[in-house]
C-alpha cells in the first residue's frame, strides 16, 4: 500500500503562473509542476501532487495544504530536508506528515482563509509593494464593512466568480469577511467553505469600489439575484492576495 505524504506549504507567487499544471510546457512555471519534478526526482517514481486548491497566477500562499502517494521509503524530516534543498526559495515546505490513506488535500477540507491587503495612497509601501494592491485612493472602510456583512451566509456566488455555465454548484458559505485598517494598509480576511475561480478578487474589487462610492453596498444582493458577472465590481489584482489556512475535520 503506498504512503499518503501531506505537505504543508508556504510560496510566493509572483513569477508563477498559479498552482495547477497545465501539461508539460507548465512544469517549470507552475507551483504543482515544480513540486512534482522535484518529488519525482527524489522518489524515482511519476509522482501527482493534489493541492487544496488553485491559487492564480501570481497569488501567494502561507498556508496551501496538499498530498501525493509514493512508495519511498524515505522519512517525513528526510522527505521535508530534499524538498528544502531542492525547491526554489520562493516555495517553501513548512511541515511533511503521514495522512490517513484516503486523506485527500481538496475533498476532505473543510475550511480555507484568504487575506488581501490593500495599500493605502500617501505611504512609502517600499517593503510590501509586491504584496498589496496600492489604491489610487483612501476608501471609506464603513461602506466596505457594511457590503461585507452582506456577503456572510449561504449565496449562490456565480456573479462574483469567472466561472463559466457549469452543471457544478456554484453555491457557498462565507463564514466571516471582515475589513480593518491595519497601519498604512486594508485587510479584508475571507473565510468560508470554499471559493470558486477569481471570487475572491472580485468580491475584494467590488468591496473596493463600494468604499470609493461608485456603487452602494446594497448593490451586493442585486449580483446575488442576477447571478451575472458583469453586475459586481472589478478583479482585483492577484498580488495583494495570500491563502493563509486549510483546515480539516
Amino acid at each position: 500500500m503506498k504512503r499518503n505524504i501531506r505537505l504543508l506549504l508556504e510560496y510566493d507567487g509572483s513569477r508563477y503562473q498559479g498552482w495547477q499544471r497545465l501539461g508539460k510546457s507548465s512544469v517549470s512555471t507552475t507551483i504543482q509542476g515544480k513540486l512534482e519534478g522535484v518529488l519525482s526526482r527524489m522518489t524515482g517514481e511519476d509522482i501527482q501532487v493534489t493541492g487544496s486548491g488553485r491559487t492564480d497566477a501570481g497569488v501567494h500562499a502561507r498556508g496551501q495544504v496538499a498530498n501525493f502517494h509514493t512508495d519511498c521509503t524515505l522519512s517525513c524530516r528526510e522527505i521535508r530536508d530534499y524538498l528544502t534543498a531542492y525547491l526554489p526559495q520562493d516555495i517553501g515546505v513548512r511541515e511533511v506528515t503521514e495522512a490517513k490513506e484516503r486523506f485527500h488535500s481538496r475533498l476532505n477540507a473543510t475550511s480555507k482563509t484568504y487575506l488581501y491587503r490593500l495599500g493605502l495612497p500617501g505611504y512609502s509601501h517600499v517593503f510590501s509593494r509586491k504584496y498589496i494592491w496600492l489604491l489610487p485612493e483612501t476608501p471609506d472602510i464603513s461602506r466596505m464593512q457594511k457590503a461585507a456583512a452582506l456577503l456572510e451566509g449561504t449565496h449562490d456566488f456565480q456573479g462574483f466568480s469567472s466561472v463559466k455555465k457549469t452543471k457544478k454548484s456554484t453555491v457557498r458559505e462565507l463564514y466571516s469577511v471582515t475589513v480593518e485598517q491595519k497601519g498604512t494598509e486594508i485587510h479584508i480576511l475571507y473565510q468560508g467553505n470554499g471559493f470558486l475561480y477569481n471570487m475572491v478578487r472580485i468580491l475584494t474589487g467590488t468591496l473596493v469600489e463600494t468604499g470609493l462610492g461608485q456603487r452602494e453596498p446594497e448593490q451586493i444582493l442585486a449580483v446575488f439575484s442576477s447571478l451575472d458577472r458583469a453586475d459586481a465590481g472589478m478583479t482585483a489584482p492577484p498580488q495583494g492576495l495570500c491563502l493563509m489556512e486549510v483546515t480539516y475535520d
